[in-house]
C-alpha cells in the first residue's frame, strides 16, 4: 500500500474518531463536568449563605446576649434597691422598737419612782412616829393621828 492511501485513510479514521467522540462520548463527559461545576457552584453558594446566616445569628446571639446583660443589670439594681428598702424599713422599725422599748422603761423607772418614794413616805412617818413616840415615852395612837400622819405623808 501506499504512504498517501494510508495516511488518507488514517485521516479519514481519525475524522471519523473525531465525529464519534464528539457525537457520543463529549456530550456525556461535557454534561458530568458542567453538573459538577454547578455543584461546586451550588456548593460555594451555599457556603456563602451559611456564613452569612451564621453572621446574622452571630448578631442576633450578641444581641440576645446584651438584652440579657442589661436585664440581669437591670433586676440586680432592682433587687439591690429592694434589699436597701428592706434593711432601711428594718433599721426604722428597730429604731420606733427601741423607742418604745425606752419609753416603757422609763414610765416603768417612774412608776418604780413614785413607788419607791411613796414607801419611803410611808417609812418616813413610821420613822416619825417612832421618834414622836420616842420623844413622848409614851405610845401614839395610829387611829387617832391619822390625819396628822396623812399631812405629814403629803409635807414629806
Amino acid at each position: 500500500m501506499n504512504i498517501n492511501a494510508t495516511l488518507i485513510l488514517q485521516a479519514i479514521v481519525f475524522a471519523i474518531l473525531v465525529w464519534f467522540t464528539m457525537k457520543f462520548v463529549w456530550p456525556p463527559i461535557a454534561k458530568a463536568l458542567d453538573e459538577r461545576a454547578q455543584k461546586i457552584a451550588d456548593g460555594l453558594a451555599a457556603a456563602d449563605k451559611a456564613k452569612a446566616d451564621l453572621a446574622a445569628a452571630d448578631k442576633r446571639v450578641e444581641a440576645e446576649l446584651a438584652s440579657s446583660r442589661n436585664e440581669t443589670a437591670a433586676r440586680l439594681a432592682d433587687a439591690e434597691r429592694r434589699a436597701r428598702d428592706i434593711i432601711e424599713e428594718a433599721k426604722a422599725r428597730a429604731t420606733e422598737e427601741g423607742n418604745k422599748i425606752i419609753a416603757a422603761a422609763k414610765a416603768e423607772a417612774e412608776q418604780q419612782a413614785i413607788a419607791a418614794r411613796e414607801a419611803l413616805r410611808e417609812q418616813v412617818a413610821a420613822l416619825a412616829v417612832k421618834g414622836a413616840e420616842q420623844i413622848l415615852r409614851k405610845e401614839v395612837n395610829a387611829g387617832v393621828h391619822a390625819d396628822l400622819l396623812n399631812r405629814l405623808k403629803t409635807e414629806l
